[in-house]
């Protein structure tokens, strides 16, 4: 199947250089200019779909079975940066956000509790990892070493379509013990778990309840191929961010290189 481009408002009239380009969609996603080489023989300005052609049309490099694996890794990178750029008023930035949350719940030793279905329960295992090595009591629910959770606590927990029927049981009976729950979604107005939660986490990306609304339909038929299905830009989207909350959160904690790498486990 070859690579597609959705093609926009046309205009000017004439040939354009990759330099006036900012960015393209390729089936609704936005791809950097550097990923195009070349110049672009078509007239693209970016503003709503109107119809998709090849990519190879405008350059034959760009076939899908001839993309490099630097600018594939570019595009997905870019993609899931992308999220970041996002306004998600009235919802304060998700960074800041969970920053506050765990830097309070370590303030007054409280532990920390995680617990996501699916790939995104991957991204907070990973994160519970992390912040059991920057010193906090971090545990990812069904472990069977898990303690009860109080007041004291924080319970952190994702559901990026909005809600799943595990994440909204566990959310309530954290909220029915007292905990705080912080809630990470891609759907905070029309999720189920949103109203079990203390505070919401917003990442305004695709995931699995708007994914074949925004991979769509070309001309002649075509379905659109995203180049991050389903879940997979949120899912990316939380990788990217707990990173950036443990490198602030190192810092609001002091904690030094030395003293995190000794946390780690030396079964292995």
């Amino acid at each position: 199947m070859l690579a597609t481009l959705a093609i926009c408002t046309l205009r000017p009239t004439g040939p354009i250089s990759l330099g006036h380009v900012m960015s393209v969609r390729r089936n609704n996603h936005f791809i950097p200019e550097a990923s195009l080489l070349g110049p672009i023989k078509k007239h693209v300005l970016v503003r709503e779909c109107r119809r998709r052609v090849p990519l190879a049309l405008l350059n034959p490099e760009m076939d899908a079975g001839n993309v490099s694996m630097s600018d594939l890794a570019s595009q997905i990178c870019n993609q899931i940066a992308s999220i970041f750029a996002k306004p998600t008023s009235p919802y304060p930035p998700a960074l800041d956000l969970i920053l506050t949350e765990l830097t309070t719940v370590a303030s007054r030793k409280g532990r920390v509790f995680l617990y996501g279905v699916g790939r995104e329960g991957l991204m907070l295992k990973a994160l519970c990892m992390r912040l059991f090595h920057l010193g906090l009591s971090a545990h990812f629910v069904f472990d069977m070493t898990t303690p009860p959770i109080s007041s004291n606590d924080l319970f952190v927990a994702s559901a990026g379509p909005g809600g799943f029927s595990t994440v909204d049981a566990l959310c309530s009976v954290a909220r029915s013990q007292g905990a705080r729950v912080l809630l990470l979604t891609a759907q905070p107005k029309s999720g189920s778990s949103v109203k079990h939660a203390s505070v919401v986490a917003y990442l305004p990306a695709q995931t699995m309840a708007d994914d074949a609304a925004n991979s769509g339909e070309g001309e002649g038929g075509e379905i659109g191929r995203a180049l991050l299905p389903m879940g997979s830009v949120y899912e990316g989207a939380m990788f990217v961010l707990f990173e950036m909350v443990i490198f602030k959160l190192g810092e609001v904690l002091r904690e030094n290189p030395e003293d995190v790498r000794a946390r780690h486990t030396n079964l292995e």
